[in-house]
């Protein structure tokens, strides 16, 4: 039960964000969007390299060979697991998930007049999209519910709402703040498969597989701190006959050009030499653990747990996506009794005293209206029930 002391302080720091929870550090679980927590094996595996004599890949040279042995492992263990066909181009970049969202139509769009489709359906497809539209000229699929503008579905595909001379097609496979995910990427109908598929998968790629050729992906991203490492790395995975010389927007920056760096072997500046260590130990790790179809069992059982509780709550706990067929594998929104305030605090306070921090965090958008629980590869399926256990044992207390 929560103490006197945590009911009556309203700068609990719980609600102030905090991820320092006052339990014991085995009873830890991090449900933050990210950055988050890598699988405890990854993260004992990290720490054994600084506790090997001689220099790590914090310090050794991206040109020296230990570090192009790292890198040449990282991708080809990157395109075991994910089962990346030859013709693609695994690039390690710069500047998160925002740095693509400018990256994509510099590479694909030489002139200002091409047209880019986006299918919006969520935060981060808006912020791809308005971002592009400073490059190229970009057409909206809108995704928003018509009486309230809310994202709580994902839009047909139609011929008519995808322009033929469109550069690309752009989709968020997982919108985090939303709740929507596509468990599969769309097929575009035969008249528009010319057009390349770009996918912004920050959030749930390693999860499930991908159907790169079937789905006609041009481009898919994924920053890494949600599943497959640590904060300042992204990899871009291009379909090589979109690279070459001309094809780039004259104005593309050298650090941002795909066919630069593809050239260049991922070395054309200096890479995050660590942080791509890291990935490959995740891939090694995935690949380990019954590879990328075992690990989407393991997050259907994780996000099958909550949604069951909340479904199952009589109210107390509400979801806003009512279709299963897209509600996020990867975030779960909850709220408390239609949003209490009151209760909702006293939610995040007790959780948070016995462990399971990340479930609000603090964000350029505000606290937005639902709690939400990410269940990236850290999150295993016992963190997962806990959570679950206590929000049945929180619900029976407060009905």
């Amino acid at each position: 039960m929560t103490t006197p002391h945590a009911m009556t302080t309203p700068t609990h720091p719980a609600l102030l964000g905090s991820l320092s929870s006052t339990a014991a550090p085995e009873q830890i679980i991090n449900f933050s969007p990210g950055p988050t927590s890598l699988p405890k094996e990854v993260e004992a595996k990290i720490a054994d390299i600084f506790n090997t004599t001689g220099l790590t890949s914090l310090a050794i040279s991206h040109r020296a060979p230990e570090f192009l042995a790292i890198l040449e492992h990282a991708i080809a263990s990157t395109r075991k697991v994910m089962e990346i066909p030859d013709d693609y181009e695994i690039l390690f970049t710069h500047g998160g998930g925002h740095g693509q969202f400018a990256a994509l139509p510099l590479n694909l769009c030489h002139n200002a007049s091409d047209i880019a489709t986006y299918v919006v359906n969520g935060t981060w497809s808006i912020r791809g999209r308005d971002e592009a539209s400073r490059y190229c000229t970009v057409q909206t699929i809108d995704g928003s519910a018509p009486e309230t503008g809310d994202y709580t579905h994902f839009p047909e595909l139609t011929e008519a709402d995808i322009d033929p001379n469109s550069k690309y097609l752009y989709v968020c496979s997982n919108e985090t703040v939303n709740g929507i995910e596509l468990h599969r990427l769309p097929k575009l109908l035969e008249s528009r498969k010319h057009i390349p598929l770009v996918v912004d998968a920050s959030s749930d790629f390693s999860t499930k597989p991908i159907d790169w050729h079937g789905s006609n992906v041009g481009v898919l991203f994924a920053c890494a701190s949600k599943n497959i490492g640590h904060p300042g790395l992204t990899m871009t995975i291009i379909r090589k006959d979109l690279l070459g010389e001309g094809k780039a927007s004259p104005l593309c920056p050298g650090v941002f050009n795909y066919t630069t760096n593809s050239e260049a072997g991922n070395l054309w500046n200096t890479p995050a030499t660590f942080n791509i260590e890291v990935v490959g130990i995740v891939m090694d790790w995935l690949d380990s653990h019954g590879g990328i179809a075992e690990n989407e069992r393991r997050s259907i059982a994780k996000a099958k747990q909550l949604y069951e509780v909340i479904d199952n709550s009589n109210g107390f706990y509400g979801t806003p996506v009512a279709n299963k067929a897209i509600r996020s594998r990867m975030n779960v929104p909850f709220n408390v009794k239609g949003g209490d305030e009151e209760l909702t605090n006293q939610f995040l306070i007790e959780s948070w005293e016995q462990g399971m921090i990340g479930l609000r965090t603090l964000t350029p958008f505000g606290v937005g209206d639902y709690l939400r629980a990410s269940l990236y590869n850290g999150v295993t399926k016992e963190n997962a029930a806990t959570l679950a256990e206590f929000m049945c044992r929180f619900a029976r207390e407060n009905a």
